[in-house]
């Protein structure tokens, strides 16, 4: 047998998730003065992205679940999808933001939970629209291959 390994995490692989968002809420502080903004919902199979944008489109933040230690499967969960929607919202209740407004988009588990999520923590949803791009008939199937 080899030598065992004795992995030590950095300081920000150990933080947890109410220190994430702590950090987090402590970077969007500095960015006041907005009043509406918009949250993307990203859920696929794999992960659940929540991305928050000015009315412009302009980046404010955004969190995944990966990025709060979630690993493998368990980033797809509709509990990894509420925690992401808690740090988010974390760090809107710092900025003082009033309303905003909610696309969906993708079909993953996580989709729901975190718009409940952000519902229940006291956020004034203004729209929620769905954004997942539907095939229309799509382009035309190839030709059966003939030897």
């Amino acid at each position: 047998m080899g030598k065992k390994r004795i992995v030590t995490k950095t300081g920000t692989e150990r933080l947890s998730i109410s220190e994430k968002a702590r950090l987090l809420a402590q970077k969007l502080a500095k960015k006041k003065g907005v009043n509406q903004v918009k949250i993307y919902i990203r859920a696929s199979y794999n992960n659940t992205i929540l991305t928050l944008t000015d009315l412009k489109g302009n980046v404010l933040a955004w969190v995944t679940a990966g990025s709060l230690g979630f690993k493998g499967p368990k980033k797809a969960t509709p509990y990894a999808a509420s925690k992401v929607a808690e740090v988010l919202m974390e760090a809107i209740k710092k900025m003082g933001v009033s309303s905003a407004e909610v696309y969906l988009e993708g079909i993953g588990a996580g989709r729901q939970s975190a718009l409940y999520s952000l519902a229940a923590q006291g956020l004034n949803i203004v729209l929620i629209k769905d954004i997942t791009p539907i095939p229309h008939n799509g382009p035309k199937p190839p030709n059966v291959r003939r030897v």
